[in-house]
């Protein structure tokens, strides 16, 4: 990348993820001149979501891998490559945006659509960072075949963590669901599919305070959320799907969030400054799933092109 900011483009879309790449798609076919930033490579969590059953258009269920690379493949179509780089300060001055990269070097634009997702969040109890990577995971899909025959523990209640348990069966002996209340979050097709599981037992109304192990996880200390009573869990893997946290930690002093860090939006996906929008789950919004934040980018750069009228 140039350091030439003279050469001003009309969009910068920062993330490739399916929001990113929905943004994309429809701000290249609408000939706006734009480049694509990815931090990490394009996907998102969706990339590592083994099986997606709720896109449309497959009704049979597509990979999560496969999906993103059918996304990629038709957006760049319409769009140049996606390039590699991190984007660590945004400034506006007189109607023009300054993106400033990691490696220092500057990219001028009319528009901003910010597409780079949220990341899982984390427990943040002993024993969970020492031991992530040696049993302690946030990825079903990447770790899942370490575990086979194996006895682990699935934190959360939501859909992810019912999905990600489901998949864990194909490798795990039995799976432990660990969920702080008495009933799931998730949608109802997802808890029959878990309750009626032989290889998964609900443990309710349980959190973890802590995460034994030394060269790997041995086990996990539960503390009964009704009682106060510890007790622990022999398990060789913890699997954590508690929620996510938005990466927008760049942007948050420029632009309206929610409490929590979301971005808040209009309903064109616009930030409360002007020519700068956010789609897919970086966004304050009800549900976060890959068809909506396909649409969140097909509206934001609507309103990038509709903006530069």
């Amino acid at each position: 990348m140039s350091n030439d900011t003279n050469n001003i483009i009309d969009c910068l879309i920062i993330g490739a993820g399916p929001a990113g790449l929905g943004a994309s798609l429809y701000a290249g076919r609408s000939g706006l001149n734009i480049r694509i930033i990815e931090k990490l490579s394009p996907g998102g969590q969706a990339i590592v979501t083994d099986w997606i059953d709720n896109y449309l258009g497959f009704k049979d269920g597509i990979s999560g891998f496969e999906l993103i690379e059918n996304m990629k493949a038709h957006a760049l179509r319409f769009a140049p490559s996606v390039e590699n780089g991190e984007v660590i300060a945004i400034r506006k001055e007189e109607g023009i945006f300054s993106v400033e990269l990691s490696d220092r070097t500057f990219i001028a634009t009319r528009t901003i659509i910010i597409a780079t997702g949220a990341r899982p969040r984390k427990l943040n109890v002993p024993g969970e960072e020492e031991l992530t990577g040696k049993g302690v995971s946030y990825c079903a899909t990447c770790d899942g075949p370490f575990f086979r025959d194996q006895t682990i523990a699935v934190v959360g209640g939501g859909d992810s963590a019912c999905q990600e348990a489901l998949f864990l069966t194909n490798f795990a002996k039995k799976i432990y669901l660990i969920h702080r209340r008495d009933e799931l979050r998730a949608v109802k097709t997802l808890q029959d599919k878990v309750l009626n599981n032989e290889k998964i037992e609900m443990i309710w109304n349980a959190t973890v305070e802590e995460i034994k192990g030394d060269a790997e996880v041995t086990g996990c200390i539960l503390k009964d959320t009704k009682t106060g009573e510890l007790r622990e869990l022999k398990v060789g893997g913890v699997f954590i799907f508690i929620g996510i946290i938005p990466n927008t930690e760049f942007i948050r002093r420029l632009i309206k969030t929610d409490d929590l860090g979301f971005i808040i939006t209009d309903d064109w996906m616009e930030t409360s400054l002007e020519g700068l929008f956010a789609a897919g789950d970086c966004r304050a919004k009800n549900l976060r799933q890959v068809i909506t934040a396909v649409s969140d980018g097909a509206i934001a750069a609507y309103g990038a092109k509709h903006r530069l009228i």
